[in-house]
Order: structure tokens, then C-alpha cells, then sequence
């Protein structure tokens, strides 16, 4: 499965033994199938844990970034 807003999917790679031998194997990206309200009605998404954890960060407060001057 993919993530509907980050787009993250599964990884491929290899298994390797204490012998070295190396098997294909392949990792999932960990998606839950979420209802969130999203334009005020509720939509059934597809989010990996990390997107649906930042979600709930409250936004960053401090001091507005300024170019220095040249």
C-alpha cells in the first residue's frame, strides 16, 4: 500500500545471512486505513503512521526567519 499523502510504498533490498548469502525481500511502509475529516465532511484515507503523527505536532513558534543582509 501507499501513503495517499506522502506517497511513501514499500522498499525492496536484500536478507543477508551470517554466511552472506543474500535473499530479495521487501519492507512495507506502515499504512492504516483512517477516517479523516478532511473539507468538513469525513474521507477514508490510506496515511502512514508518520503522516497521521504530524498531523496532531502543533506548529513550530519562534522567531521569523530573516535573510541575511549582502
Amino acid at each position: 500500500m501507499q501513503c495517499q499523502i506522502c506517497k511513501k510504498a514499500g522498499m525492496t533490498g536484500n536478507n543477508v545471512s551470517h554466511s552472506n548469502r543474500r535473499t530479495k525481500t521487501r519492507w512495507q511502509a506502515n499504512v492504516h486505513k483512517q477516517t479523516l475529516v478532511i473539507d468538513g465532511k469525513p474521507t477514508r484515507v490510506k496515511i502512514c503512521s508518520r503522516c497521521l503523527r504530524t498531523m496532531y505536532k502543533p506548529p513550530r513558534a519562534g522567531k521569523a526567519r530573516t535573510r541575511p543582509a549582502a
